[in-house]
């Protein structure tokens, strides 16, 4: 094997590149839900919009994401050799993965309506139902292509990071959504307030499923352009299957895909059960971005940079580091999700007010919306903590022992959500989610331990005890003082109810942050210095 290239950019500096572009980049995936939530609200168009992206969805967000299996496994194996390696490497397995997405394809397209009742069959119950069904079939149609182009978007991903690039595959999702958004203003023109009666759902729906194929398309081309341009690899078919590093990449990817597609099967679950709930699909999907908004960048954050350090620290030798960098990614991800997920719990109303209450989207579909969105806030530090430990396993070149976890968590993520359904409706659906990855987590932390001789739990668990009692110091200030700014100006207008939120939530922050400076934590001290000497040049 050769000597791997070794990294030219520091922890902070890749943290500090991917922050930026994944910030522009969730900011208009933000957009483009602000902008699907005016025209359709939780109707008709985006109701079956939601149950057709569940498969090109699945399959997009599972092989096609950054931190995903693909992106996992060719960072892990990239990392390890030189860069003169990558091109035959890369185009070996865009050829493997490639030929068999294109059949994925092809079996969605012919399978479109038996699938919609798989994913939904409470459609059928309803003609409202059954209207939503005919639309989705089209959409999924349309949006099937996705499969393959999930895989090539998953392999360029990995690619360029393992190469050191991190902008383009940090912002290119943004064109996705500027793909989406440009059809949705094209349509407006073309309608104008009409945008949302009825009658014209089909022709927004599948405006919705051509934008987000175009996206896609286009999201996929631009890194085809920069690995062409970086000596990376091309589109041409090779296969040479014997290649050094493509059974590597398969042992990796194949168990990685199994357990990230088993996390998906839990959100089909989840949209299996709110299919008997009017509404309820559109009120996770906008309640999940605005969650997922701000944990994308973190988790992008932290899993990118440190991915290909814990794959440079896997011998025994290295293991006392690779704990130090664990600890190091779960603090910096306490730090972050602790404090925010408090936030986002107790000023969820005029959070869900303020980004998405105008035109279609009124005040009843906030008040549906604001439970899910503290639910789904609850569960934050578990979802991302659980994120950094896999990818330690996926380093260790063990990706069976996630897959083994997911398959369990599959049967326990069915029985919370037919018991929390019942008792909390559709929010009890998003702490099925939560309590499933609570229990990933802790079995992750056990069976690492077991693998790495025994992680120093005493001196990991204090600084979370304390991240979590600042964290709910944050709430109790935060909402305090939301109560008290409302008592004053009331709870009507964007711009009263902006000043509110910002109030509430620098108050909380600053507290936080008085807070947690009183902990002495090594990890915050060392990337805050970084970050300055990184902008004090």
């Amino acid at each position: 094997m050769s000597e791997p290239q070794k990294p030219s950019r520091s922890l902070a500096g890749i943290a500090g590149i991917v922050a930026v572009a994944t910030l522009i980049s969730k900011v208009f995936g933000l957009v483009r839900q602000i902008a699907i939530a005016a025209a359709f609200g939780v109707g008709v168009a985006v109701d079956a919009y939601n149950y057709a992206y569940v498969i090109p969805g699945f399959l997009f967000i599972l092989l096609g994401g950054i931190n995903g299996p693909f992106h996992s496994a060719i960072v892990s194996v990239l990392a390890r050799r030189d860069k003169k390696e990558a091109a035959p490497l890369v185009e070996t397995i865009t050829t493997l993965i490639g030929g068999i997405l294109l059949l994925v394809t092809v079996t969605l397209i012919i399978f479109a309506d038996p699938l919609i009742d798989l994913v939904a069959p409470g459609l059928n119950r309803t003609a409202e139902g059954l209207q939503i069904k005919a639309i989705a079939v089209q959409q999924f149609r349309i949006m099937a292509p996705m499969a393959l182009l999930s895989g090539l978007i998953g392999i360029g991903f990995g690619t360029l990071n393992a190469a050191d690039m991190y902008w383009l595959p940090s912002i290119s999702p943004l064109f996705s959504s500027v793909a989406l958004v440009g059809g949705l203003g094209i349509l407006a023109l073309q309608l104008g307030d009409k945008i949302t009666q009825p009658q014209y759902a089909l022709m927004g729906g599948l405006v919705l499923a051509w934008g987000t194929l175009a996206g896609a398309v286009l999201q996929w081309l631009v890194q085809l352009a920069a690995q062409s341009r970086a000596g990376l690899g091309k589109l041409r078919l090779r296969l040479n299957f014997k290649l050094p590093g493509v059974q590597e990449v398969v042992k990796v990817m194949v168990p990685a895909t199994l357990s990230s597609g088993m996390l998906q099967i839990n959100v089909y679950t989840d949209l299996f059960f709110a299919s008997y709930i009017p509404q309820a699909a559109s009120a996770m999907s906008y309640s999940g971005l605005l969650v997922m908004t701000p944990l994308g960048i973190i988790s992008n954050v932290i899993l990118v940079p440190f991915l290909p350090i814990f794959s440079r620290l896997t011998e025994p030798k290295d293991w006392l580091e690779l704990k130090d960098r664990i600890r190091q990614s779960l603090i910096l991800t306490g730090l972050t999700m602790l404090p925010l997920s408090a936030l986002m719990v107790t000023l969820a109303t005029p959070i869900v007010r303020i980004v998405y209450e105008r035109y279609a989207f009124d005040r009843s579909a906030s008040q549906f919306v604001a439970p899910l969105l503290m639910a789904y806030s609850i569960g934050m530090f578990v979802y991302l903590g659980r994120d950094v430990l896999v990818r330690v396993f996926y380093a260790l070149g063990d990706g069976q022992t996630p897959f083994r976890i997911s398959i369990l968590n599959i049967f326990l993520n069915g029985l919370l959500d037919y018991l929390l359904v019942g008792a909390f409706g559709a929010p009890g659906l998003v702490l099925a989610t939560v309590g499933v990855n609570i229990v990933s987590m802790i079995m992750l932390l056990y069976l690492l331990d077991k693998k790495l001789s025994g992680l120093p739990w005493r001196e990991w668990s204090l600084p979370f005890l304390g991240l979590a009692s600042g964290s709910s110091l944050t709430a109790f200030v935060a909402l305090a003082t939301l109560q008290g700014c409302q008592r004053v100006l009331g709870t009507e207008g964007v711009v009263i109810q902006l000043v509110e939120l910002s109030v509430a939530s620098f108050s909380g922050l600053g507290v936080f942050a008085i807070f947690v400076n009183q902990m002495k934590l090594p990890e915050v001290d060392v990337f805050v210095d970084r970050i300055r000497r990184r902008f004090g040049k």
